[in-house]
């Protein structure tokens, strides 16, 4: 296999272990190819970061940012329905029509005091209530093109004008690379930082006891000889003499594992009293902002969240979303307190494949509808306000007469966010097939 400057080549970490994988090859073995970084470079130093977090499953937009002032909401839904603000578990008011989700209180000041705002009505123009494919579309940024390869964030990537030659320019939490970050451009999947090349799984020392004895446990020096036999066999993997990949310099490709060494992730505490849920998608902002903080130039982080598909037993104010939501608010706020001064870097970018219909279910819950709501937090956003064009409830405006209609075009609010925070100037190649007109932007960002 020849090595030029196109393959498209990543890190994949999986469980505490390092796993090399390349298009072409045997999925099973191989993943990706390490990014070769300049290994003269370093870390790259502040910059600006986008943190986008897909909540998958399709989020119930209409009781996450309530429309409270719209009869036609509590009409539809008697039983889920979250209500009116000032009474107990009423929605936490934002501009006298619509409200917060009280599980997201602790957003609230983030709103008032301009940093949040919150887009309705959002959400991609093709029709599909399919969630594969309506997250697929997303994450392309192509709805309705099933043959598109790459991730419009990938895409965003290789287009940038100005990036620092960084393997950490694109970032996912998790066990997989999301295909918004699929593509040519680097890009890294890590399920845990504390464990990406720092220090050995418990099958490479062995089943420890049940910490019956202190003896037990492997030494330093133990622990230092393991690590050294992991990067071996890594750099023994990236040369290729067990897979026959080919890379211009196994030093190039282990760059990642040697500039995380350096930010030692291990020792990281949030600042500023921040305190992040005990969650999957807590323990992902942490260390998203771990990565912010060691300026490894970062410029696009990924985190994934499910369970927002609530078919049966939704609830209102307490129940099933309200636990989803109450995690989802407290990652976010404990994310912005943690960077403090940072936050003017940063911009927080939440999606979802689609919302979801109108009137309740017999089940208690909703169904697979159309628009949604999002959120954007952080530097230069015009907060503190609810954007986009509100369809309303009425039936004769609904979508196929069931759905909140969509009235913003997913691709307007991402592509505004790009331009605007990280100075994309090419959005016809971040979304391909679609004519971005800034007229359409909602004039979230500064």
């Amino acid at each position: 296999m020849r090595c030029n400057g196109n393959i498209d080549r990543r890190v994949f970490v999986k469980s505490g272990a390092l796993a090399l994988v390349s298009l072409g090859l045997d999925p099973i073995f191989l993943t990706r190819a390490a990014y070769a970084v300049n290994r003269a470079g370093g870390p790259a130093g502040r910059k600006k970061t986008l943190v986008c977090i897909f909540q998958r499953g399709a989020v119930d937009g209409l009781n996450m940012i309530v429309p409270h002032g719209d009869p036609l909401y509590y009409r539809e839904r008697p039983r889920i329905a979250i209500p009116r603000p000032g009474v107990t578990g009423g929605a936490v008011d934002l501009d006298r029509h619509f409200g917060l989700h009280p599980a997201l209180s602790p957003l609230a000041p983030l709103y008032r005091n301009g940093s949040l705002a919150v887009v309705h009505a959002v959400g991609s123009p093709d029709s599909t209530r399919s969630h594969f494919d309506a997250q697929d579309y997303m994450e392309t940024g192509t709805p309705g093109v099933r043959s598109t390869g790459d991730g419009w964030l990938n895409r965003a990537l290789r287009h940038a004008q100005d990036h620092a030659d960084t393997p950490f320019r694109g970032v996912a939490i998790g066990p997989q690379l999301p295909r918004a970050l699929r593509g040519s451009a680097p890009a890294l999947a890590v399920e845990n930082l504390e464990t990406f090349g720092l220090a050995p799984s418990r099958a490479a020392i062995g089943r420890r006891p049940s910490a019956e004895s202190a003896s037990a446990m492997p030494t330093e020096t133990q622990r230092a000889a393991i690590r050294d036999r992991l990067t071996a066999a890594f750099e023994e993997l990236y040369q290729g003499s067990a897979t026959g990949l080919v890379a211009t310099s196994s030093e190039e490709g282990f760059e990642a594992v040697k500039m995380l060494k350096t930010a030692n992730p291990a020792r990281y505490q949030p600042g500023n009293g921040a305190e992040y849920p005990r969650s999957p998608l807590g323990n992902a902002m942490r260390q998203i902002a771990q990565l912010i903080k060691a300026d490894l130039g970062t410029e696009i982080a990924f985190a994934d969240v499910g369970g927002w598909d609530t078919h049966v037993n939704q609830g209102a104010s307490d129940g099933q979303l309200a636990g989803r939501l109450r995690d989802f608010g407290l990652s976010l706020a404990a994310f912005a307190q943690d960077l403090g001064e940072r936050m003017a870097d940063v911009v927080v970018l939440t999606m979802s494949e689609f919302g979801r219909t109108v009137a309740e279910n017999g089940n208690g819950g909703t169904d697979h509808g159309h628009a949604t709501s999002m959120m954007v937090l952080g530097g230069g956003t015009r907060g503190g306000k609810v954007l986009g064009r509100w369809p309303t409830l009425d039936p004769a405006k609904r979508f196929e007469g069931r759905d909140l209609a969509v009235t913003t075009d997913f691709r307007d609010l991402f592509g505004e966010v790009l331009t605007r925070h990280l100075g994309a100037a090419d959005l016809s190649a971040v979304f391909p097939g679609y004519e971005l007109d800034r007229k359409r932007w909602l004039g979230v960002m500064g």
